[in-house]
């Protein structure tokens, strides 16, 4: 089927998007770390439970923590070995939460997942999902299994293949390199949510995709604008579908639910190979490490492990970022480990981050004129630098921002912007409490 043409959303940034670094490489298999630390706070929603003790012996992609509720996810091992430790530790964004960790023994022992799944039956295969501790991998990680059981009617199946992070390419390579896989998996999120129409999203600087996906008859590929924020969920329903999520609203009330193109894969995997999500591909760039990659990686695999199979930091590098430069993280070390939500670590030179302290606002509106979410940026930022929250949500509409970093991008006196709607937004879910 024919490609179609995606509506242009008129905000958000058009940035130098990097890809050309990793683009061409192809998917690597990262060779395992003598240990593993592997968080129960890999998504959103409560941690999971440990329901392995320090001792045991485990197999690869056997359970060692339990989902704790609806909203949170199974947690599984990432190689075969020896608990060695359970307890708190620091995580990459400075936050106290358990980890479990394996010493490997080098056996690479499986076990699968339990259970016969029935393909066609949507609750058989809602179950597998939840069962996998399978979590969207595009970096919400929030767990699939809720998001295939939305509370309202849904019509509409969309598959973020936009990948429009700056640097990374794991989902373009698992597009390239695993179609029917990806799209196996598409057709499994398609039963369980019981929906008959399955769109595509992918930008136009990958033709290739795009000519791949448009082979299949049951899906309808919708190629869409270069600009950023294009795989914000809002972004591209609107851009696919022309239907638009109110303010405080999810996907699932204009009838459709997001799903990315790693998760689509993972699906895939738990089904036809009843594997649980333990490993995922992710992308190694940047101008500061010697030999850009796309790894398939064992969760809770050190970042200086992998950085060490890239042939190492340049002297020149300045900043390490989990995930990608306009929504990810920049860390204080290589000692942290990777979770099932990370998409990407980059080593960033002086010439592609900003050292630059902010210098005061000069009222420019440009932020307000970039923000995806048609919101106030410098309110937020003056409100809550204030430590008046309420009026950052009021005035600036916080609570709505999805924290793109357009704005911080785009800001000439480089505020923290992004750092600053974190703060209020977590301030305002303590006095809710």
């Amino acid at each position: 089927m024919k490609a179609l043409n995606g509506k242009f959303f008129r905000r958000g940034i058009h940035t130098n998007d990097m890809k050309n670094l990793a683009k061409n490489c192809a998917i690597e298999e990262l060779p395992a770390s003598a240990t593993v630390d592997l968080s129960l706070s890999q998504h959103i929603g409560k941690p999971a439970v440990p329901v392995v003790a320090v001792g045991d012996q485990v197999k690869m992609g056997q359970l060692i923590a339990e989902a704790d509720g609806f909203v949170s996810s199974r947690i599984f091992a990432s190689v075969s070995g020896t608990v060695a430790a359970i307890g708190p530790k620091r995580d990459e964004r400075g936050a106290l939460a358990t980890f479990i960790t394996i010493k490997n023994d080098g056996e690479y022992s499986f076990m699968p997942l339990e259970g016969e799944v029935d393909k066609t039956d949507a609750d058989s295969l809602k179950k597998r999902i939840g069962q996998a501790g399978i979590v969207g991998l595009g970096g919400a990680a929030f767990p699939t299994a809720v998001k295939v059981s939305p509370k309202t009617p849904v019509d509409t199946l969309i598959i973020n293949g936009a990948e429009c992070e700056p640097y990374l390419t794991c989902d373009y390579r698992l597009m390239v390199e695993k179609t029917e896989e990806v799209v196996t998996g598409i057709r499994y999120l398609k039963t369980a949510l019981g929906v008959d129409k399955v769109i595509v999203g992918i930008e136009k600087n990958k033709p290739d995709c795009i000519a791949l996906f448009e082979s299949y008859d049951d899906l309808t590929v919708v190629k869409l604008k270069e600009r950023y924020p294009m795989g914000g969920e809002k972004q591209l329903i609107y851009c696919a579908t022309g239907k638009k999520v109110p303010c405080g609203k999810l996907p699932s009330d204009v009838g459709c639910v997001v799903q990315n193109i790693a998760t689509a894969y993972a699906v895939y995997e738990a089904v036809d190979k009843n594997k649980a999500l333990y490993e995922r591909v992710l992308t190694v760039s940047g101008s500061a490490v010697n030999e850009r990659k796309n790894l398939l990686v064992k969760n809770g695999t050190a970042y200086k492990d992998i950085i060490a199979y890239c042939g190492g930091a340049k002297e020149d590098l300045a900043m390490i970022v989990d995930g990608g430069p306009m929504m990810g993280y920049s860390v204080v070390s290589d000692e942290f480990v990777t979770k099932k939500a990370t998409s990407g670590i980059l080593l960033l030179n002086q010439k592609e981050v900003s050292l630059e302290e902010p210098t005061p606002c000069i009222s420019c509106g440009m932020c307000a004129q970039v923000c995806p979410m048609h919101l106030m940026p410098m309110d937020i930022d003056f409100y809550t630098i204030a430590g008046d929250y309420e009026s950052a949500d009021k005035l600036g509409g916080v609570t709505n921002c999805i924290e793109c970093g357009a704005c911080a991008y785009i800001c000439p006196s480089k505020r923290a912007i992004v750092q600053n709607v974190v703060i209020a937004k977590a301030k305002l879910r303590q006095m809710k409490k």
